[in-house]
């Protein structure tokens, strides 16, 4: 740890050189400083860089992804497991757009076959074909997500026209998904049932996300269902960030975690940590790609537009555990299983087999948690969130005890270069706060998925850095 006096004194020596490792000290109009080797840091520098741009990368970790995180070394067999962005969905136009370029290959996931909810057995199947219902007051038969939707009809018949909502609908934004659909005569157990549903997607509650985002979400039918057609790429989510990172070679420049930003009309310079030392950087123009939840800790100067500002201070992000647990039989294959990919209402909330597409007979279970369930386990201790990780799964399966080998767990929100999960629509965020958050300061752009409209995701960051490239250029342009 450095002092406050270390800091200046080093960084006053770097500003001097203005010089950093290849990198031209004199000012080029096509020279941009990326700021994060996440996806959509990666996207932006990949996509200046085809355009001709001196790009450089500043990532505060030693490896690139971000949230894109795929566990080897902990596990037997040459099995891995995704231990943060996980899923391709089969609309995912940059994901694939990418993947296919650099000749990764999609496979499609296993959907949803088994419910245990309230210490009950449901198989999909037979719940679709109405032979059971869930155990939860005003639920609709034959189907688990979108419970809630029937409680917004009144609200989706005002209507006419998605581009320009009534006032009626746009005051839902100072309203929670809890508050509406109370007031809406949903019955608790509907809230409940959400809190395991859309509320675990978002790794929020329905007491802290915007009603207005809800109601948007089913105009358009965009909500997450038990259908989704999602996919991995083979071999690893990882390969997607270290294609780009390959390509980019040593335009990336790992461990140096940016700790200051100055900026003004003729751009930007960052001062940055290496190896204990404080070292500057002037750029004509800057792509900050970092979580907001980070960029909070960053002293900016002079301070972006107050709204700017608001956004990066406020904008929501959710708390989210992963959970790999390697078994030295795939137990959940066999006759008599409830199914390989379980919704829960106990603190796992989804299990899954993560090693679908790799060979036995060892096997990974996957639990992808949220809310308050990640956020009491992110407590504990390694071995206490393993104990009470099997004793979930043991309520599914009771063989997994004896079969159990080890397993890891990642808790994002104590990550120090993450510190959370994704970015959600708290309330009173869904009408500007997407705008603001991808909007330029000058020179200065913005990626990352909480700068996307598909928020939360692979496709979101990487859609985000290919804006911020266009971006880019059209100011030159101009």
């Amino acid at each position: 740890m450095i002092t406050r006096r270390e800091f200046l004194h080093g960084a006053a020596a770097a500003a001097a050189t203005l010089a950093f490792r290849g990198v031209r000290a004199e000012e080029s109009r096509k020279e941009v400083l990326v700021l994060g080797a996440g996806l959509a840091g990666l996207a932006a520098a990949y996509e200046l860089n085809k355009s001709g741009f001196g790009v450089t990368v500043l990532e505060a970790r030693s490896h690139p992804g971000g949230r894109v995180r795929t566990y080897r070394d902990p596990f037997s067999d040459d099995l891995y497991a995704e231990m943060g962005a996980e899923y391709v969905d089969a609309s995912d136009e940059y994901d694939h757009r990418y993947c296919k370029e650099f000749g990764l290959q999609v496979l499609t996931a296993k959907l949803y076959d088994g419910i245990f909810v309230r210490g009950q057995r449901f198989r999909i199947e037979s719940f679709k074909k109405l032979r059971e219902s869930l155990p939860f007051k005003g639920t609709r038969p034959g189907v688990l997500f979108g419970q809630e939707m029937q409680y917004t009809k009144r609200l989706l018949e005002k209507i006419t026209d998605a581009k320009v909502l009534p006032p009626e609908i746009l005051k839902l934004d100072q309203l929670s998904v809890a508050d509406l659909l109370t007031r809406e005569g949903a019955p608790k157990d509907v809230i409940d049932l959400y809190t395991y549903l859309n509320a675990t997607e978002s790794t929020a509650l329905p007491e802290q996300m915007s009603a207005l985002t809800m109601v948007r979400s089913h105009l358009q039918q965009s909500d997450f269902s038990e259908q989704q057609n999602e996919g991995r790429i083979l071999g690893g989510n990882d390969q997607l960030p270290k294609a780009f990172a390959k390509a980019l070679s040593t335009k990336i420049h790992y461990q140096r975690p940016v700790r200051k930003i100055a900026h003004n009309a003729d751009g930007a310079e960052v001062w940055f940590e290496e190896q204990g030392q404080v070292h500057a950087i002037r750029t004509p123009w800057l792509v900050i790609a970092i979580p907001f939840k980070v960029l909070r800790e960053i002293e900016i100067i002079q301070s972006f537009s107050e709204s700017k500002m608001k956004c990066i201070q406020e904008l929501s992000y959710g708390q989210v555990m992963k959970i790999a647990m390697q078994y030295k039989n795939r137990f959940w294959n066999e006759q008599g299983s409830l199914g390989q990919r379980v919704f829960t209402d106990t603190r796992l909330r989804r299990i899954y087999h993560m090693s679908i597409d790799q060979p036995g007979p060892r096997g990974i279970l996957m639990s992808f948690t949220a809310g308050d369930d990640a956020k009491k386990l992110g407590t504990l201790s390694e071995s206490e969130r393993m104990a009470v990780s099997l004793q979930e799964i043991s309520k599914i399966w009771p063989e997994a005890g004896r079969n159990f080998e080890g397993g890891i767990t990642k808790y994002w929100n104590e990550d120090p270069w993450i510190k959370g999960s994704y970015s959600f629509t708290g309330v009173g965020q869904d009408i500007d706060f997407l705008e603001l958050a991808r909007r330029p300061e000058g020179r200065v752009f913005f990626a990352g998925e909480h700068t996307s409209p598909f928020r939360a995701s692979m496709n979101g960051a990487i859609e985000s850095g290919v804006r911020a490239c266009e971006e880019i250029k059209a100011s030159l342009r101009v």
